[in-house]
């Protein structure tokens, strides 16, 4: 046993010592190797680190797979909303029907003021929530006991950044600050953890909802009408073998329609609505949910990097095969004396692949190297913060590689019969030679397709930032978070500041997702010029009489607002009255008509109709929308301003905010880069397209060097004897660049309509969208042809260039 492991490890250091001389030998064909996988694996496994990451979300609370989100579907007679918010009695129902339930805890997403002394801070990113987060979610507490911390009104946890900023590093349980405009007070209970990047919760500060309930809104815990909660169940582990989560989630959800019709008392029916719940699995809402989430990813967008990813590891892959066989000739004079010295083919196949495999592990090594300093970068463009936590995996995949693109040639090679070779009557026979296109093919397919995918991603945001809004978002100043009734007085006081044009408050700003609640679903009665009666359900805004003025919004029928007066007045958009029945000729008879919500005791009339605009983005079809007057539940402070003297302008806003709403810190942003960065994750999606497109086509491009290396070096003498009958320099680099032109326009062939469809797909997740055209291809096309004679160029001229005596001497 002893001698058979140490005749192993002779065996495997000869072959390592034979390989790195091997290598180092052929030192051009090694760098190619060595370059090509190097970078392809670096691209891959930045991709694979990212789509892992958004896989990863919410995975890792220990009872993940016993959590789900109940989520709602409200049915209208003309439409369903879907929506996660739910009614707040929901969650202490089902824990009291539903003995499979162990916990039960509900939050609100919220933007809460804090003031402590003379700090004031906006705190944008927080969570209204039942002390029972803590037993539902791993939050885990630095300060303060989790059973406690925010069972009373008026408790706060912050997160240990957040606690920072207040307290510094000291414990800060017990101290005392004051909530929301109206000075609530507050005690700090606890200090978690920062939430985790991959968590579609987002808080640097819980409040207990118990604050909300008693301060805010009073009697939400009771009314099955008002949805503002999202609730999470915790299912209690089974013992095996009873069902699984899945099973016991989906006879829970089988038995809501029952529950609902219990509790809610029939309200849902007053309003002729019908209230459908569904139990989501919390590792689903990143990215497979269509209820919406805090925040969420893109799924399509994940697979195409994925793809990307693989691509990018089967191109480097292809290289390495393509320059094994091109190479079958060089070595198989190697091959045949190694076999008549009784080498055995399984012993050259473990010699090929060990060099293959060393190949693999250096680059791998140098790809973590790559790795490591790309990664900021990389985390950048992408718009998170990843870490490399994987390496054993990485290492196994390298492994893969090395092995998969070693035994092609391996075997090959070991084939080769040693009567045959020593002789010199080998010859490369055309199996190799067509595998070797056929690569190529694939590798400028691959290629080619990406560079169309990115010139279309590109297109759709040129589209999508130059298509008309049906409003003018140039230099209008956003003040969010005007809720006190002192952002009236800081309205009107500003009017003499010069740079100042105008200004309105809204509840709602283009661009920004808005949820009316109380009023998504909202039919009217109203008979139309054909005396039928239509229903919809627009969305709303609360807006002011300077509101159209301000963002240029054509009329297309009846007036405008008059400031102070118009309490039951409402604008509608021309897709509001399109669906009512009218038509752009009869919109005047629209107006004076009566819209009745169902369930209300007071009519709004119709005094005007706006031409349509963009209120969303340019994923989503323009929808119903109706303006109404009114200055409750405003969020927003639009100004216009001129754009001269802005640090001036800013300044003296910020102080008149000073003095009009001292309590409240002075926060703003233009609305143009607000609206635009609604499309951030697609330019982050295109500019990460562009960068390893760029990169297929330079992996590609060595690849086809090495091959057009040897295919002349093979050549040369063909060459010389055609030099000798008299063929031109230019013929002779027609004749070594056809062959690789015609497998580009191959590969071009082939790309199109592989790239067409899957990019029309894509283009199908925006309802305004530009198209996959002709210009796209042609580009691609060129571009892939021009690289490939660019790379194969200096080859091919200077073997046309050498002196025929030189290759003709030894004949």
């Amino acid at each position: 046993m002893l001698a058979l492991t140490q005749q192993t490890s002779f065996m495997l250091k000869n072959y390592f010592t034979i390989a790195l001389r091997n290598l180092w030998r052929k030192r051009t064909y090694t760098f190619i190797n060595i370059t090509g996988l190097a970078i392809g694996m670096t691209c891959s496994f930045l991709l694979f680190l990212y789509v892992h990451f958004e896989h990863s979300y919410d995975q890792f609370h220990k009872n993940s797979n016993q959590i789900y989100r109940v989520v709602g579907d409200l049915h209208s007679s003309s439409q369903t909303l879907h929506w996660y918010a739910t009614p707040g009695p929901l969650g202490r129902a089902i824990k009291a029907e539903f003995p499979q339930v162990k916990e039960i805890t509900r939050v609100i997403t919220g933007s809460i003021l804090v003031r402590k002394g003379s700090l004031r801070f906006q705190e944008t990113h927080s969570l209204w929530a039942d002390s029972s987060i803590f037993s539902v979610f791993d939050f885990p507490l630095i300060y303060g006991d989790p059973a406690k911390a925010l069972k009373e009104p008026n408790s706060i946890v912050f997160t240990e950044s957040a606690a920072i900023k207040y307290f510094g590093h000291s414990d800060p349980v017990g101290q005392h600050l004051l909530l929301t405009s109206l000075g609530l007070p507050g005690i700090v209970t606890g200090v978690m953890k920062d939430i985790p990047e991959n968590s579609h919760l987002k808080a640097d500060m819980l409040v207990s909802a118990s604050t909300y309930a008693t301060y805010l809104q009073p009697g939400v815990e009771q009314d099955w009408g008002s949805y503002l909660y999202s609730t999470y169940l915790l299912l209690k582990a089974a013992p095996k073998p009873a069902p699984a989560s899945d099973a016991v989630a989906a006879a829970i959800q089988s038995k809501l329609p029952a529950l609902i019709k219990k509790y809610e008392g029939g309200e849902l029916q007053h309003k002729n609505t019908t209230y459908t719940l569904s139990l989501e699995p919390l590792t689903s809402i990143y990215l497979h949910s269509s209820y919406g989430a805090p925040v969420s990813g893109n799924l399509d967008n994940l697979n195409i990097l994925t793809i990307i990813a693989i691509f990018l590891l089967l191109i480097a892959a292809v290289n390495f095969i393509n320059l094994s066989t091109a190479r079958s000739v060089e070595r198989a004079k190697e091959v045949g004396i190694r076999k008549s010295a009784g080498a055995k083919r399984f012993q050259l196949i473990a010699q090929f692949l060990i060099e293959s495999i060393l190949i693999s592990l250096i680059s791998y090594i140098i790809a973590l190297a790559c790795c490591h300093f790309a990664l900021p970068i990389f985390n950048q463009l992408a718009g998170k913060t990843i870490r490399i936590t994987y390496p054993l995996q990485l290492l196994a995949l390298a492994l893969a590689i090395g092995s998969i693109a070693g035994i092609y040639p391996a075997l090959v090679l070991s084939a080769f019969k040693p009567v045959i070779v020593l002789k010199g009557n080998f010859a490369a026979g055309n199996k190799g030679s067509i595998l070797r296109k056929t690569l190529v093919i694939a590798q400028y397919t691959i290629s080619i397709a990406l560079i169309v995918c990115t010139l279309v991603v590109y297109s759709q945001l040129h589209f999508m930032q130059r298509q008309p809004l049906g409003f003018n978002k140039d230099q209008v100043l956003i003040i969010s978070n005007a809720t006190d009734n002192n952002a009236i007085s800081f309205k009107n006081a500003i009017t003499d500041i010069p740079a100042v044009q105008s200004a309105t408050l809204t509840s709602a700003i283009p661009g920004r997702t808005y949820n009316s609640e109380g009023n998504d679903v909202w039919p009217t009665d109203v008979e139309n010029s054909n005396g039928i009666l239509q229903r919809i359900d627009p969305a709303f805004y609360n807006v002011d009489a300077d509101f159209i003025p301000l963002y240029q919004i054509p009329l297309l029928a009846g007036r405008n607002f008059y400031k102070g007066k118009d309490s039951t007045g409402v604008i509608i958009n021309k897709t509001a009255a399109l669906s009512l029945g009218y038509s752009a000729e009869t919109f005047q008879q629209l107006i004076g008509r009566r819209l009745i919500g169902q369930g209300d005791k007071t009519a709004s009339t119709v005094i005007g109709i706006v031409d349509d605009f963009h209120f969303h983005s340019l994923r989503e079809p323009i929808q119903p929308l109706c303006l109404q007057s009114g200055q409750w539940f405003t969020q927003y402070l639009s100004i216009k301003i001129n754009a001269g003297d802005l640090p001036g302008t800013l300044a003296a806003l910020n102080k008149k905010w000073d003095i009009s709403v001292p309590n409240r810190p002075f926060s703003y942003f233009f609305l143009n880069e607000d609206f635009n960065s609604q499309y951030r994750s697609e330019e982050r999606f295109g500019t990460l397209f562009i960068y390893f497109s760029v990169l297929a086509l330079f992996i590609t491009s060595m690849g086809l060097l090495g091959l057009s290396a040897y295919s002349t070096l093979q050549r040369t003498r063909e060459i010389g004897i055609r030099k000798v009958l008299g063929a031109s320099v230019t013929g002779i680099v027609s004749l070594l660049s056809g062959d690789f032109v015609r497998l580009v326009i191959a590969a071009f062939v082939i790309a199109c309509p592989l790239s067409w469809f899957t990019m029309n797909q894509w283009l199908q997740n925006f309802a305004y969208h530009t198209t996959v055209n002709p210009g796209h291809f042609a580009v691609a096309g060129f571009a892939a042809l021009f690289i490939a004679l660019l790379t194969i160029g200096l080859q091919t001229i200077r073997a046309a260039l050498a002196n025929p005596v030189k290759s003709l001497r030894s004949e």
